[in-house]
C-alpha cells in the first residue's frame, strides 16, 4: 500500500475514501447476508431432494425385489431425453434452477413383459427427476459457496484493513499537521519576542546619550 503524504490534501483524500468504505461496508455485509441465506436454503434444498431419492429407492426395492432377477432385461427401458435448468440472478449471482426432466420409455410389450414393469417405469422415471434435481442442486450450492467466499473476502477487506487504515492514516496525518500549526506557532512567538527584544534594544540604545 502506498505511503500517505504528510499534508491536508492527503487528509482530505483519506476522509473521503474513508466515507466511501463506510457506504460499501453496509451493502456488502446485506449481500453477504442474503447469501449466505440463500446457500443454507439451496443445502436444505439438497438434503429434501436426496432423502427423497433413498426413500424412492427403497420403495422400488421393497415393492420390486423381482429386480435381482437378471434374466429380465430392463435396461435402457427408461432414458433421460432433456433436462430444462432455467437461471434466476439472486443479489447479482446467477444460479441455476432445476425445472423438468423429459424422460423416455421405450415401448414394450404389456403381454411380454410382467405386470410390474409399470411399477417400475413410474418409480424410476421419478428417481431420474430427483437425481437431476439432486445435479442441479449441487451446482447451485457450489456457485453460492464460491460467492460467499468471495463476498466475505470483500467484506474482511473492507472491515478488517481499509477501514483501520483510512482511520489510521488520517489519525496520523492529523497528529503531523498539528505537530507543524504547534512548531509554526512557536516560531511564530519566538520571532515576535526576538522583534521586540530588538526593538527594544534599539530604543534603549537612541535613548543613551
Amino acid at each position: 500500500m502506498a505511503k500517505t503524504a504528510l499534508n491536508k490534501a492527503s487528509l482530505q483524500k483519506e476522509r473521503e475514501n474513508l466515507r466511501l468504505y463506510e457506504r460499501i461496508l453496509p451493502s456488502l455485509d446485506m449481500k453477504r447476508m442474503q447469501l449466505t441465506g440463500q446457500l443454507a436454503r439451496a443445502r436444505q434444498q439438497l438434503a429434501r431432494e436426496q432423502e427423497e431419492a433413498r426413500r424412492t429407492a427403497r420403495i422400488i426395492a421393497e415393492q420390486l425385489p423381482m429386480l435381482a432377477n437378471r434374466e429380465i432385461e430392463l435396461a435402457g427401458l427408461v432414458n433421460v431425453l432433456s433436462v430444462r435448468v432455467e437461471e434466476e440472478n439472486v443479489v447479482g449471482v446467477k444460479l441455476p434452477v432445476f425445472k423438468q426432466v423429459h424422460v423416455t420409455v421405450q415401448d414394450y410389450s404389456m403381454l411380454a413383459e410382467p405386470h410390474w414393469v409399470d411399477l417400475y417405469v413410474q418409480q424410476y422415471k421419478h428417481m431420474l427427476h430427483l437425481k437431476a434435481a439432486v445435479k442441479v442442486s449441487e451446482v447451485r450450492i457450489r456457485k453460492l459457496d464460491h460467492a460467499v467466499r468471495r463476498i466475505t473476502q470483500r467484506v474482511n477487506l473492507f472491515d478488517k484493513i481499509l477501514i483501520p487504515e483510512a482511520k489510521k492514516n488520517i489519525k496520523r496525518v492529523q497528529i503531523f499537521l498539528a505537530d507543524m500549526d504547534r512548531a509554526a506557532t512557536v516560531r511564530s512567538k519566538i520571532a515576535k519576542a526576538m522583534r521586540i527584544r530588538k526593538a527594544k534594544a534599539f530604543m534603549d540604545q537612541e535613548a543613551t546619550p
